[in-house]
């Protein structure tokens, strides 16, 4: 499991009040249908910060599937595409040990205090980088947010580990040093 996903949730009752089991009998019970409804439930209903109601209602869903499952899941049949995963992981840990990483059934949100990057991979021959800077021009290989909409503001589209290059850590740092 990704070492910031274990701590936050071993950090989960000193912050939230209950452990991640004990939110997600409160999730279960309630019988949510969409991920939002039970995110604003949490933030609404309990103060629950984003970060932490987006990860709770993550981790609680019906399917049981723990981070490392659902992460596993996202490349089946998109193998070759692990390593650029990897890659983009490991330049992002480090920018700094207040990052979190949350799988979902398709992509990985990473999160400071809110949404910086989203990995996404999108075909079985590409991953989008989602990002969000805010006030920057697209332009070249970072392009509009295309599919994201309102998650990112940009996009970058990566086929290989070599499309990691400077430029795009560059843009990944602006992101994560704006998320504050």
């Amino acid at each position: 499991m990704d070492k910031a996903l274990q701590t936050m949730i071993d950090n989960m009752p000193s912050k939230t009040g209950k452990s991640l089991a004990e939110w997600g009998a409160i999730l279960k019970a309630k019988g949510f249908e969409k991920h939002g409804q039970a995110v604003k439930f949490l933030k609404v209903e309990h103060g629950v910060t984003h970060g932490f109601a987006n990860t709770i209602v993550t981790l609680s869903k019906n399917d049981q599937s723990g981070p490392d499952d659902l992460l596993v899941n996202q490349y089946k049949g998109k193998e070759n595409l692990k390593p650029i995963y990897e890659k983009l992981i490991s330049e992002i840990e480090k920018f700094g040990t207040d990052i979190t990483n949350t799988p979902t059934k398709g992509s990985v949100s990473i999160i400071r205090k809110r949404q910086f990057a989203l990995i996404k991979p999108a075909t079985k021959t590409r991953i989008d980088l989602g990002l969000k800077i805010k006030g920057k021009l697209a332009g070249g290989r970072l392009e509009h947010s295309g599919p994201f909409g309102t998650m990112c503001t940009h996009r970058v589209q990566l086929t290989s580990v070599e499309d990691v290059t400077t430029d795009v850590i560059s843009w990944l740092r602006e992101a994560y040093d704006t998320s504050v």
